[in-house]
C-alpha cells in the first residue's frame, strides 16, 4: 500500500514542512535555533521557490535533535488584506489528510478493532454491497476501485454533519474497477475508509481522531477546515490563471470529505505528525511498515488526474 501519495495542493498558500522529527506542543510561536548560514540558506530557498512558483506564502517547520529549531512563515497569508504568514498560519491539508486518516485505521487494526481483510461494510453498513468485497487495505491503498471526483464535486458549498452522511457522494456509484486489480486514486475511498474508523471505533470518527492521533502526537491547532466558523490565523486560497492573474481560489464546503481531504492545521502540527510516526508513538514499527509498503498491483497514476 501507499498511503503517503503525495498530492499537489488546490491552494497556492502551502504549509512546507521539512524534517520529521519531534517538536514541541505550542511550536507555533516563530522560532529560529540554527546558525545564520543555515537560516539564510532555508530563507533563501523558500523564497526562491516562491517566486518561482508564483506562491504568494508559506510556512516552514525545520525539527533535528529532537526539537523544533525553525519555525516561520514567508510572503502573504492573504493578499487583499496584506496579511503575512507566520508560524502559526493555518492551512488546508487537503490530501495531506489521508495519511492521518490512514493512522487512524493502522491503529484499530493494531488494537484488534478493524480487520483490513474484512468487508468495509461491517464497519459501514450504510455501503452498499457491491460485485466484490471492499475491504480496508484496498482503500488504504487506492485499490478499492472507489471512484474519484467527477464535474464540480470538489467546489461543493453543500455543509455534511459528518462522514457517514458525506457518503452520499459516491456510495450508490458503481465500482470503477475490481478491487486490488487497479490503481484509482479517490478521495472518496478515504470518506470511507473514515465512516469506518468511526465504525470501529464506536464513537464519532472526530473524537478518535483526537484521543488516538492528534493528543499522542501533540497536534495542537488541527481541526476540519470548516466554512462557516473563524478559525484564526487561517491562510486564504488562491488559484491563478493561464494568464497567470492570482484569483481567489472558489469556495469550497469540505465537510464531506474531513478524512480524505478537510483538515486544517499548521506546519508545526504536520510536522509533529510525521514525527509521531517516525518515533513510534502513534504505530508500532510492524503497522508503521504495512502503511509504507507498496501494492505489488499498484498501476501508473493517470497523469490527468484531479488531486485534492
Amino acid at each position: 500500500m501507499r498511503m503517503l501519495q503525495g498530492t499537489p495542493a488546490r491552494r497556492l498558500g502551502l504549509a512546507l514542512v521539512l524534517g520529521l522529527l519531534p517538536c514541541r506542543a505550542g511550536a507555533e510561536a516563530p522560532v529560529v535555533d540554527l546558525p545564520a548560514p543555515k537560516v539564510e540558506a532555508v530563507e533563501g530557498a523558500v523564497t526562491a521557490t516562491l517566486t518561482r512558483a508564483g506562491i504568494p506564502g508559506a510556512s516552514v517547520a525545520i525539527a533535528t535533535g529532537g526539537r523544533l529549531r525553525f519555525a516561520q512563515g514567508f510572503g502573504l497569508a492573504d493578499v487583499e488584506n496584506g496579511v503575512p504568514a507566520r508560524a502559526a498560519t493555518m492551512y488546508r491539508l487537503a490530501s495531506v489528510s489521508k495519511p492521518i486518516t490512514a493512522a487512524a485505521v493502522l491503529k484499530l487494526a493494531e488494537d484488534g478493532k478493524l480487520d483490513l481483510d474484512a468487508p468495509v461494510q461491517r464497519y459501514v453498513p450504510a455501503f452498499p454491497e457491491k460485485p466484490w468485497p471492499v475491504t480496508a487495505r484496498q482503500l488504504l491503498g487506492h485499490l478499492g476501485g472507489v471512484r474519484h471526483y467527477r464535474d464540480e464535486e470538489p467546489t461543493s458549498t453543500s455543509p455534511y454533519d459528518g462522514v457517514t452522511s458525506g457518503l452520499a457522494f459516491f456510495k450508490d456509484d458503481p465500482l470503477v474497477a475490481e478491487p486490488g486489480i487497479r490503481y484509482v486514486y479517490s478521495t472518496y475511498g478515504y470518506n470511507l475508509l473514515g465512516a469506518a474508523v468511526e465504525g470501529a471505533a464506536a464513537r464519532p470518527y472526530l473524537e478518535y481522531m483526537r484521543e488516538a492521533i492528534f493528543s499522542r502526537a501533540a497536534m495542537a491547532a488541527i481541526r476540519p477546515d470548516e466554512v462557516r466558523p473563524i478559525i484564526p490565523s487561517r491562510a486564504q486560497g488562491y488559484r491563478r490563471t493561464r494568464e497567470g492573474t492570482l484569483l481567489n481560489s472558489d469556495l469550497a464546503d469540505v465537510s464531506y470529505k474531513v478524512p480524505g481531504g478537510g483538515f486544517i492545521a499548521t506546519a508545526s502540527d504536520v510536522s509533529r505528525f510525521g514525527a509521531a510516526l517516525v518515533w513510534g508513538a502513534l504505530l508500532s514499527p510492524e503497522s508503521l511498515k504495512t502503511m509504507l509498503t507498496h501494492s505489488a498491483r499498484r498501476a501508473v497514476v493517470p497523469r490527468a488526474m484531479a488531486w485534492a
